[in-house]
């Protein structure tokens, strides 16, 4: 099963002042990502940046991130997101859907 991440859901659900140092957060992410060592997109909002990206991790800079995950669902795909329409959209398609909580919990990052 493939696995996208909605990485700005993920990241914003955490109570620690990301949104003051933004990329160091996207690059505290993707490492925690990485070090689950199993293949994984993370999709992210923004513009483009420049982040050391583990084997079997694929960033995806969007400027609408739900967008990018919603076009990239199907069956065989387990996103992680709690954003509600998001989820909509998802199991429209055909995909899964985990909440961002449960899976943030067991990220170290």
């Amino acid at each position: 099963m493939s696995l996208i991440v909605d990485g700005m859901n993920v990241i914003g659900s955490r109570p620690d002042g990301w949104w003051r140092d933004r990329r160091g957060a996207h690059r505290r992410l993707v490492d925690a990502l990485g070090a689950r060592g199993e293949p994984v997109t993370v999709v992210l909002d923004g513009s483009p940046h420049e982040i050391d990206v583990p084997d079997g991790v694929e960033v995806v800079f969007a400027p609408v991130a739900d967008d990018e995950i919603a076009a990239r669902a199907a069956p065989g795909v387990r996103v992680v997101t709690s954003d509600r329409g998001l989820a909509e959209r998802v199991r429209a398609a055909g995909g899964e859907v985990e909440p961002a909580k449960a899976f943030r919990e067991r990220l170290v990052f």
